[in-house]
């Protein structure tokens, strides 16, 4: 079931997603996910993704097939206005389109906004999410809360931290946390919410046999950091097919004195 909604009607607004600019929210997301779809990101119309600009927020709309999104299909709503809203499951949108209906995943992406005061949160369905959570599932209880890796060069890919300059390095260890999976998307918000209290530092969250929600700063750090969680996973998933261990203890190599 879609989220209760209101606002103008369809059709009311529209020059909210009109613009010649590629960079325009309203024609990036429909580009980057036809990028997304290519990857398997978005198969069968699951996943999607979500652009703060200010106070407005573009969402993909549910339903639509990701790879033929057009910035018409794009729901466009204030976050203060949201924000004044008595029921946090009823969207205040300020432009809907003709067709499709709002993303179970918006009260997520708004947890991204505004929890992290992100610019852009992209979800997947990437089968090597999935597979990461079900690898960490047959590890028993309590050891299957998080996905944690080190010594790997793409750890670069993510930044320290909320509010924390600079990148990971090699050496880090990348910790991502995992929540387990609701019938109901809109009912993942507020373990989602609690994921990102207890940890304060991650930029993603795995949901078990569904996915990743991944935010950043800005349209391009999220989805640096997306495609190099997917590269992680992807990479954890043939290391533990090989034996090998996520987590090492390598001695930093010291440069040589010239």
């Amino acid at each position: 079931m879609a989220p209760p909604s209101s606002g103008p009607p369809a059709g009311h607004n529209d020059h909210l997603v009109q613009s010649d600019n590629p960079d325009h929210p309203a024609n990036l997301i429909p580009s980057l996910c036809a990028k997304f779809w290519t990857l398997g990101w978005v198969t069968g119309t699951g996943g999607g993704a979500s652009i703060r600009e200010d106070d407005l927020v573009y969402i993909a709309p549910s339903g639509v097939q990701k790879e033929l999104m057009k910035p018409a299909d794009i729901y466009v709503l204030s976050l203060a206005a949201q924000a004044q809203s008595l029921d946090r499951r009823n969207r205040v949108y300020l432009r809907s389109p003709p067709s499709y209906k709002p993303s179970q995943c918006t009260p997520l992406f708004l947890a991204a906004f505004t929890k992290r005061r992100a610019g852009c949160c992209i979800h997947t369905h990437s089968h090597w999410a999935v597979l990461v959570t079900l690898l960490l599932e047959t590890q028993g209880a309590g050891k299957d809360r998080e996905f944690r890796i080190n010594n790997i060069e793409q750890i670069k890919g993510f930044g320290r931290g909320f509010e924390k300059t600079g990148n990971l390095g090699y050496h880090d260890t990348l910790v991502i946390p995992v929540i387990e999976n609701t019938a109901h998307e809109e009912d993942l918000t507020e373990f989602l919410e609690e994921a990102m209290d207890k940890y304060p530092d991650t930029y993603a969250v795995l949901v078990r046999r569904h996915g990743v929600y991944v935010w950043g700063d800005n349209v391009h750090k999220a989805k640096t950091q997306c495609e190099s969680l997917d590269y992680l996973f992807q990479l954890a998933v043939e290391m533990k097919r090989l034996n090998l261990p996520w987590i090492t203890d390598i001695e930093p190599v010291t440069p040589r004195k010239s």
